[in-house]
């Protein structure tokens, strides 16, 4: 059986351009969930991307779904594709890659392994997936559901929530998360660069951090015991 609902709502251009400055790794400096799992990881890892999720559930051995979908999908959406578990069959490979590229797809992240990576490496279609795998899927047309809640790396996700993926992971944010976690992340990014300056000046890391204090001051407490 096939579920298949309407496209979710896209995430302002002018948000996704102010996601897309920020670092996935700057944002697991406050935020400590809606990370997917480590495993999945960038065939690209230069990328930095984000997009409005649609999601995808495609059970087993089956993509006749992900083959329907990209006949329906805008540019700036980002597939998010739950695959039920199964670790065995690529549903991703080079001609759904190009398919994606063509349709406008800024992204895909999927629960499982994808193949052809030399296609995707071709094409420069930014893709997270669980790594390679030679089995593919088939077109067996049995089941799938679309813009549904999914679940992948671990996290939940809802169609029209936004994704920032990049070589570091790939972050889930609400739609009303987004600005707030951008301006954000981006203040704590230039502070680095002042960081990085001070370093340069020759001062110490620890003495710019405060660390050397805190290890200091836990050491004389200990003392004084």
């Amino acid at each position: 059986m096939f579920q298949i609902n309407p496209l979710p709502p896209q995430i302002s251009r002018s948000t996704i351009e102010r996601l897309q400055l920020v670092e996935t790794a700057t944002v697991g400096h406050f935020l400590h969930t809606q990370f997917a799992d480590s495993r999945l990881r960038a065939v690209l890892p230069e990328k930095r991307i984000a997009g409005t999720a649609v999601t995808l559930r495609i059970p087993g051995a089956d993509s006749t779904l992900l083959h329907h979908v990209l006949a329906l999908v805008r540019p700036g959406d980002f597939l998010v594709i739950d695959r039920g578990g199964d670790t065995k069959h690529a549903c991703w490979g080079g001609v759904v890659t190009n398919a994606a590229k063509l349709a406008g797809v800024v992204g895909a992240v999927i629960d499982g392994p994808a193949t052809d990576f030399g296609e995707i490496r071709r094409c420069d279609m930014p893709v997270w997936c669980a790594g390679p795998a030679p089995i593919t899927t088939k077109l067996l047309g049995l089941e799938g559901a679309f813009n549904v809640p999914v679940s992948v790396g671990g996290q939940a996700v809802e169609p029209g929530d936004a994704v920032l993926a990049d070589e570091s992971g790939v972050l889930f944010l609400k739609p009303d998360q987004c600005l707030a976690v951008a301006e954000r992340a981006i203040a704590m990014q230039e502070r680095e660069i002042t960081v990085l300056e001070r370093l340069r000046n020759g001062e110490k890391l620890p003495d710019i951090t405060g660390a050397s204090e805190k290890v200091a001051a836990a050491m004389g407490a200990v003392a004084a015991e």
